[in-house]
């Protein structure tokens, strides 16, 4: 069996509120191997958003640990952590996160920058992600001129722009028709 992707060993975490203490995730044991398409459902409340955060290596555990790719996370600075998340894995908000003044190519460009990849390969890579995606003819719209469904789309090609190990999409089709969704989850 591969050596899991990512690995959540006794995670918690706890958010103090006030006077309140707050356990948004109890001992949550968890491996993620290459390959892998997981699900996790819920109710509100249930620490979703939290788990998904944990897993993506945007919060840190109130104790417990995670390990990324066979190495222990936990002292990892914030640079390390935003350098390893940059590399690895790819992030689908469910807000979609566009940054306004900048078209969707731009959009879609913008993490390869982070990892020093050229413009000629950041132009071909965020065309042809935007191709796949549907989005040929929107490539130099802003999003605001982008229907719901086309900046999804956009935050999604933006997801793959780094070939990521791990793709974290909080209802990645959520804005979307059914044949664009189907379409979304080949991709």
């Amino acid at each position: 069996m591969p050596e899991p992707l990512i690995k959540l060993e006794n995670v918690w975490k706890t958010y103090q509120l006030g006077k309140v203490e707050l356990s948004a995730l109890k001992g949550i044991n968890l491996e993620i191997s290459p390959g892998a398409f997981i699900t996790i459902m819920g109710p509100s409340g249930s620490g979703k958003s939290t788990l998904l955060n944990m897993i993506g290596l945007l919060d840190s555990p109130s104790r417990g640990k995670i390990i990324l790719k066979g190495k222990d996370i936990s002292s990892f600075s914030e640079n390390q952590l935003s350098k390893l998340r940059g590399k690895t894995i790819g992030f689908i908000f469910q807000e979609f996160n566009l940054l306004p003044h900048l078209n969707s190519l731009e959009n879609v460009k913008l993490p390869m920058i982070f990892q020093g990849i050229s413009e000629e390969e950041r132009e071909k890579r965020a065309g042809d992600l935007l191709v796949s995606v549907g989005l040929t003819e929107r490539i130099s719209h802003l999003p605001a001129e982008l229907s719901i469904g086309e900046r999804q789309r956009v935050a999604i090609a933006r997801a793959f722009a780094n070939n990521p190990e791990l793709v974290i999409a909080d209802e990645p089709t959520g804005n979307l028709d059914s044949i664009n969704g189907k379409k979304i989850m080949e991709i």
